[in-house]
């Protein structure tokens, strides 16, 4: 068997050194003038850059300021993508003629790249914060419903005819059978949701917004602000690996919980 601990300190090792690498190549590439260092500046450039935008605002905010910016936006579009897309899982993995209804709709409709929304969203709701919304809604909205609805399909359906037996009604079923045998389905494509809406989040604020971390890169491309643009997304990437993470840390737990 082998020792976790070790095991730990070569992974942080191997993920050490392909980092080096990276910015070993990415310095190169820069000092030596392959690729003019307007367009390309050293790493240390643009941590200094990073750090700079902690507390000197840019675009009418600072760094944190955008994030938080985004982060309003992003959390209204999750939730909204949860509280529609759960319930109508589960009600569709319940109930077949439903699922016969919705599904070519939702079929036709998933397939559009969240990021074609905009055009909608920019007539409909100008720079405010329906039009990011919508286009978050748009990318985690279907990874939350499909996988309610495999969460409810695999539900083994002698607990929904014990229930039923019993003399539960149908929203009981699903709220007290449905719901928690598919929590660790619903986690899962949760999961799933969060990297597509925080991806479109993005997205959106690149065209439809007047703040936030993608505003901000806008702005700095138009004024050729090298450094701030690339600032700009090691904060979109750290902020995504974070979500990243506490989601993992959820569904282990639930799994934990549930002994899968």
């Amino acid at each position: 068997m082998i020792d976790q601990p070790l095991k730990l300190r070569e992974t942080i090792a191997y993920g050490l050194i392909g980092l080096g690498l990276f910015l070993g190549i990415w310095t190169l590439l820069s000092v030596s003038g392959w690729i003019p260092r307007q367009f390309l500046p050293a790493p240390l450039d643009v941590i200094t850059r990073f750090v700079a935008l902690l507390t000197t605002p840019f675009a009418g905010a600072t760094l944190p300021q955008h994030l938080l910016s985004s982060f309003q936006r992003y959390l209204c579009g999750m939730l909204l993508a949860a509280i529609v897309g759960i319930p109508l899982g589960l009600l569709m993995g319940r109930f077949r003629l439903l699922d016969d209804i919705l599904s070519p709709i939702f079929e036709g409709l998933r397939f559009i790249a969240p990021i074609a929304w905009v055009p909608f969203a920019a007539l409909w709701f100008g720079t405010g914060i329906g039009g990011p919304v919508m286009i978050i809604f748009a990318g985690a909205f279907p990874p939350c419903l499909i996988n309610s609805y495999r969460g409810a399909r695999f539900v083994d359906p002698h607990l929904v005819e014990a229930s039923q037996m019993l003399g539960t009604g149908h929203l009981r079923a699903i709220v007290e059978v449905l719901l928690p045998a598919s929590v660790p389905s619903i986690v899962a494509g949760l999961r799933v949701a969060a990297g597509l809406g925080w991806q479109s989040l993005v997205g959106a604020e690149l065209i439809v917004a007047a703040s936030g971390v993608g505003f901000m890169m806008v702005q700095a491309q138009a004024n050729v602000s090298t450094p701030t643009v690339m600032a700009g997304m090691i904060a979109i990437g750290i902020a995504g690996m974070l979500i990243d993470v506490l989601l993992r840390h959820g569904e282990a737990m639930i799994r934990r919980r549930r002994g899968l």
